[in-house]
């Protein structure tokens, strides 16, 4: 199984940026992606991206200001997060996929998750 480790998160004003990584160990995976839930609401796909490089974006949020690389030695993806508006605040899990062909936002997709990182937008 894939154990995956967020790290990253944090405190940052309206306007700033924030890099948050996941590591991930053990089985290889097919697809990760970034996701974040914010209290009372569902969890949201931000960015997803396959092994061959290929990535989608949640376009009516954060295309534009959040970029999803990779670090194939290191086994870790990372997002980079600039021009964080406070409607980003939310928890923000990395997720697994080693059947999943081509990047998805859909949450059902992913069956390996990390324990989530906070990011607070004030």
């Amino acid at each position: 199984d894939v154990q995956l480790v967020e790290s990253g998160g944090g405190s940052v004003q309206a306007g700033g940026s924030l890099k948050l990584s996941c590591s991930a160990s053990g089985a290889s995976y097919s697809c990760m992606g970034w996701f974040r839930q914010a209290p009372g609401k569902e969890r949201e796909g931000i960015v997803s991206l396959n092994r061959a490089g290929v990535s989608t974006y949640r376009t009516d949020s954060v295309k534009g200001r959040f970029a999803i690389s990779r670090d194939n030695a290191n086994n870790t993806v990372y997002l980079q997060m600039n021009t964080l508006k406070p409607e980003d605040t939310a928890m923000y899990y990395c997720a697994a996929s080693a059947v999943l062909p081509n990047p998805a936002l859909d949450p059902q997709w992913y069956h390996e998750w990390g324990q989530g990182t906070q990011v607070t937008v004030s």
